[in-house]
């Protein structure tokens, strides 16, 4: 779906960062880590924006003698592990690269799968890091930070039991656009804010190209959704096509099963995920 960019000024649904939300998210953190009872956090450090940002917060609430930061390129990295080297100094964090490969073409040729569809296989790989941030925190005695924010998790984009997997998503009631707003207002690179956001699955995957849209223009439409204004309205109100709120709708509905815990039949008298409340 082509993407239409529309000046904010036109639109009136706009998802807007708040100073005040760095604070909220930094004593979340905080809160998290203090009832874990663990030592510290492992965050997988992409090279991207979002990740950036929760080793950011991380590093600020808790302190950088308390966060690792782990990445897990397939392969030799580029500048997306040249770029979270870099970054991962300058907050003054941990760092450790450990590659991927040939555990995921272990995977792979196990399974045979090297004729499956890219999204399959860029799950084994999802997968393989989530894996590996598990062993980490296992054995550290660190709690796994994770990395995703709101829109992903509302149209499912993300790998169930792999990027989706974490102890905590700081992040995680924040649209993309307004993760990219607070990564420049605390300071993240502009080399790493500015960066085509991809989640690094196969070469040349983008998100938006995966999506169908831009960022700006989803965050809009969900944030009507949000609101649970008619698809009519969200059109209207955030300066989009019909067909464009109806598409994402859709992504949203398929994605309930990601959002939630593995259902379970109801035999006894409370059941988990049900009625059983926590």
């Amino acid at each position: 779906m082509p993407a239409r960019q529309v000046p904010s000024s036109v639109a009136e649904l706009v998802p807007r960062f708040k100073e005040e939300q760095v604070f909220i998210l930094q004593a979340f953190i905080v809160h998290s880590v203090r009832e874990s009872g663990r030592k510290g956090v492992v965050v997988g450090l992409s090279g991207g924006v979002d990740s950036a940002l929760v080793a950011k917060l991380c590093a600020d609430a808790i302190g950088p003698g308390r966060v690792l930061a782990v990445a897990m390129p397939d392969g030799k990295g580029g500048k997306d592990l040249r770029d979270a080297r870099k970054w991962a100094k300058a907050l003054g964090i941990e760092f450790r690269v450990v590659g991927i490969g040939p555990v995921v073409t272990a995977l792979e040729k196990r399974l045979n799968a090297y004729a499956a569809d890219p999204i399959a296989r860029g799950n084994l790989r999802a997968r393989a890091r989530m894996a590996v941030l598990y062993y980490i925190a296992n054995t550290e005695n660190r709690i796994v930070m994770g990395t995703g924010n709101k829109s992903e998790s509302l149209c499912g984009y993300f790998t169930k039991f792999g990027d989706g997997g974490a102890d905590f998503l700081p992040i995680g009631d924040l649209y993309k656009t307004q993760v990219t707003e607070m990564a420049r207002y605390v300071g993240v690179p502009p080399e790493i804010v500015e960066k085509v956001p991809t989640a690094g699955l196969w070469p040349g995957q983008t998100d938006e190209g995966e999506l169908g849209i831009s960022y700006a223009e989803l965050d809009r439409i969900l944030l009507g959704i949000e609101l649970q204004l008619e698809p009519e309205a969200i059109s209207e109100k955030a300066a989009v096509p019909l067909d464009h709120v109806k598409y994402v709708l859709g992504l949203v509905a398929k994605g309930v099963h990601k959002r939630k815990m593995p259902l379970i039949p109801k035999v006894g008298i409370r059941t988990i995920g049900l009625d059983w409340r926590e």
